[in-house]
């Protein structure tokens, strides 16, 4: 299988604090991979290095053959849900994701609300998204990824606040967008989450990353 993302050596440290130790991990394109690990382990930095946010101290990250950093600033195909989701709060669904969409300029009305439904929300409500609950803005940042039909998905806690009915529309949906060949890489607290879904489990313990025995075959 083709290795999409491939991350060599790579370290980070804010001030004194390393809080990435010398990662070596690759994740092969059309599986779901899961990482897990505490508060504060060194998650979020590392998948905000993915996205191309942070740059790391040495070390590379590369996505689909391309160096993050050196080749491009960001990923050219990457969908994310980083930490909560955020929109501007006077807008209605559509509204806020067809503002995201101008952006890049690469779908209009109609892809984005394929995006909105896929995900149950309804693209014609004009309630403005400060008046959605928490699980329904977490759907419509789930939306917001996966609208321009990226190649790789970054997802962190993408089941955070929603009803068990909600869980499992969502897990389907991902299971569609592996099927469909899409890299999805998910951060999770989720035990079931990530028993469920993912092919291989890595732990991220203290800035290092390791391969985790919870799923050694793979599920799907």
């Amino acid at each position: 299988m083709k290795k999409y993302v491939e991350i060599k050596n790579v370290s980070k440290s804010f001030q004194d604090i390393k809080v990435i130790d010398n990662i070596n991990v690759s994740f092969e394109k059309g599986k779901i991979h899961g990482i897990v690990g505490r508060n504060g382990s060194g998650k979020t930095v590392l998948i905000k290095m993915m996205c191309g946010f942070i740059k790391p101290d040495i070390g590379s990250i590369t996505i689909n053959n391309k160096i993050i950093g050196k080749d491009v600033d960001f990923p050219e195909s990457v969908g994310a849900i980083i930490e909560t989701p955020s929109f501007l709060p006077h807008l209605s669904a559509y509204k806020n994701l067809s503002y995201l969409a101008a952006l890049k300029g690469k779908i209009g009305k109609e892809e984005i609300n394929n995006a909105i439904e896929k995900v149950g929300l309804d693209y014609n409500n004009k309630k403005a998204v400060g008046k959605y609950s928490l699980g329904m803005r977490q759907r419509l940042g789930l939306a917001q990824s996966i609208m321009e039909n990226p190649d790789l998905l970054i997802l962190d806690e993408p089941m955070n606040s929603l009803d068990e009915n909600g869980v499992n529309e969502i897990r389907n949906i991902l299971i569609d967008l592996k099927k469909e060949g899409k890299t999805i890489i998910i951060v999770s607290h989720n035990a079931e989450d990530i028993d469920v879904l993912c092919d291989d489990v890595y732990e991220m313990k203290n800035g290092t990353l390791h391969r985790s025995d919870k799923i050694k075959n793979g599920k799907k």
